[in-house]
C-alpha cells in the first residue's frame, strides 16, 4: 500500500520544480533567429542577468550545463601551466579544479572539511606564503551542494585583500544565485559563473558567466581559450556571436519568464522565503536528531545553507529512507554524494518551493522514520509549522 498517487515532490537540489508558467513560456513554434522579438528577448536577458548577479559588466549565456559553465570561467582567464588554489568545503569547488587540471592547469587545494564552510584566515595565510604570486586564481563555491554549507565570499574577498595578494576570485553559485545575496561588483568577484537549474527555476541547459574588468584584462592574454567559450569572440556585433551559433531559443523564453517571477516576487523576498523554509527544515531536523541517529551535516548553524539541507544518518543507510519517501509517499529525496554517498540524504528547499511543499517533504521524512523505526525525536513537523507560523503572521 503506497499514498504516493499524485503530483510527485522532487525535493532534490536541481534541477528543481520549473514552475508550470515557465514550462508554458517554452511550448511556442521557434522563431526567426536573426532578427524581431528573439533580438530582443537575448538583451533583455543579458541585461537582467545583471541585476541578478549584482554586477555592471557583462554576463555571457552559454548553451551548457553547470559544468559548461565551469570550462567557459577558466579558458577565458587560464594558461596552461597556471596555478590555481581551490578552497575545499564539499564536493564541487574540488571538481572545478579536477576540469581544470584536466586542460593543464597546475591544481593546489586548500584542505577542508565536507562539515564546515572555508575558513578565510586559512586563505589568508595560504596566500602570504605565496609571496612570488604563483597562484593565478582562487576556486570557490558560494553553496556546496554536496555538503549543504554556505561560504562567506566577502571575508574570502577580505582575505585575499589583506594578503595583497593579485589572484582572481572565481566564484561557483549554481546552488546560491536567486536564493541568497549575490554582490559580484560589491564583493569583489572576478569571475561568477551560474546555470537555470537551481534558484532560477528553469529547466536545466544554460550557463552563465559573468567578468570584472581585471579578467577581461587577463582574458586578452589566456592560453586556454577556444571559440565557443570566448569572451571576445560573443562580444562580436552580430547577434549569433553571443551564443557561437544558433540561440537556445526556448530555453531562453523559459528564462525570461522565471526572471519576470523572481522579480515579481522581489529578489529580497525571494531570499527571504529561501531563509524562512531553510530555518523550518532545520527545526524539524534538530527535533529529529534528539534520537542521535539523524544529525545535521554541517555543524556550525551560521554556515548551513538557504537553499539545501544535508542530513546525516548514522550508524545505518539511508537508502531506506530515500526509498520510502518515493515509493510510498512520492517524495524524492536527494542522495548523498562523494564522501557522504551512503551516509546522508539532502533535502532541498530551493527556486520554486512554497511553505506546503516543504511541510509536505518534512512530513514524508518524518512518516519514514516512523514506519522505518529509526529512532528519532517525535514533532520534527510540528517544530517547523511552529516556526513558520511565528515568522508568518496573519
Amino acid at each position: 500500500m503506497t499514498v504516493a498517487n499524485g503530483r510527485e515532490f522532487l525535493s532534490i537540489p536541481g534541477p528543481t520544480n520549473v514552475p508550470d508558467a515557465v514550462l508554458q513560456a517554452m511550448h511556442r513554434p521557434a522563431v526567426d533567429i536573426y532578427s524581431g522579438g528573439m533580438l530582443g528577448l537575448g538583451e533583455s536577458c543579458h541585461e537582467d542577468l545583471k541585476r541578478i548577479f549584482g554586477t555592471k559588466e557583462r554576463v555571457y549565456i552559454y548553451a551548457a550545463n553547470g559544468h559548461g559553465g565551469w570550462e567557459a570561467a577558466f579558458t577565458n582567464v587560464l594558461s596552461r601551466g597556471d596555478k590555481v588554489l581551490v578552497l575545499e568545503s564539499g564536493r564541487f569547488a574540488i571538481g572545478w579544479g579536477e576540469m581544470a587540471a584536466m586542460l593543464g592547469c597546475e591544481i593546489e587545494v586548500l584542505p577542508g572539511s565536507m562539515r564546515r564552510a572555508v575558513d578565510p584566515a586559512r586563505v589568508e595565510e595560504r596566500l602570504r606564503a605565496d609571496k612570488a604570486h604563483t597562484i593565478k586564481a582562487i576556486m570557490v563555491v558560494q553553496i556546496d551542494t554536496a555538503s549543504s554549507c554556505v561560504n562567506d565570499i566577502p571575508a574570502i574577498r577580505n582575505a585575499i585583500d589583506n594578503a595583497d595578494h593579485p589572484a582572481l576570485l572565481m566564484v561557483d553559485a549554481v546552488a546560491s544565485l536567486g536564493c541568497m545575496p549575490f554582490k559580484m561588483d560589491d564583493w569583489g568577484i572576478d569571475v561568477a559563473m551560474a546555470g537555470s537549474q537551481k534558484g532560477l527555476m528553469t529547466p536545466p541547459g544554460l550557463a552563465f558567466v559573468a567578468a570584472s574588468p581585471k579578467a577581461k584584462e587577463i582574458h586578452k592574454s589566456a592560453g586556454l581559450r577556444t571559440m565557443y567559450w570566448d569572451w571576445t569572440f560573443r562580444d562580436g556585433p552580430i547577434s549569433y556571436q553571443k551564443y557561437c551559433g544558433t540561440p537556445p531559443e526556448h530555453l531562453l523564453f523559459a528564462l525570461r519568464k522565471a526572471m519576470d517571477i523572481l522579480f515579481e516576487e522581489g529578489q529580497e523576498n525571494a531570499y527571504r522565503r529561501h531563509d524562512l523554509l531553510a530555518e523550518a527544515t532545520r527545526r524539524a531536523v534538530a527535533r529529529w536528531a534528539e534520537g542521535q541517529v539523524i544529525a545535521f551535516n554541517i555543524t556550525e548553524p551560521c554556515e548551513r545553507s538557504p537553499s539545501v539541507t544535508n542530513v546525516l544518518v548514522q550508524g545505518q543507510s539511508p537508502q531506506p529512507i530515500l526509498d520510502y519517501a518515493r515509493d510510498k509517499c512520492g517524495v524524492v529525496l536527494g542522495v548523498g554524494l562523494g564522501d557522504l554517498s551512503g551516509k546522508a540524504f539532502r533535502i532541498a528547499h530551493m527556486g520554486h518551493t512554497n511553505a506546503p511543499m516543504v511541510i509536505g517533504t518534512l512530513g514524508a521524512v518524518e512518516m519514514a522514520l516512523k514506519a522505518l523505526r529509526i529512532p528519532h525525536g517525535n514533532g520534527g513537523v510540528e517544530a517547523a509549522i511552529g516556526f513558520l507560523a511565528s515568522e508568518v503572521p496573519a
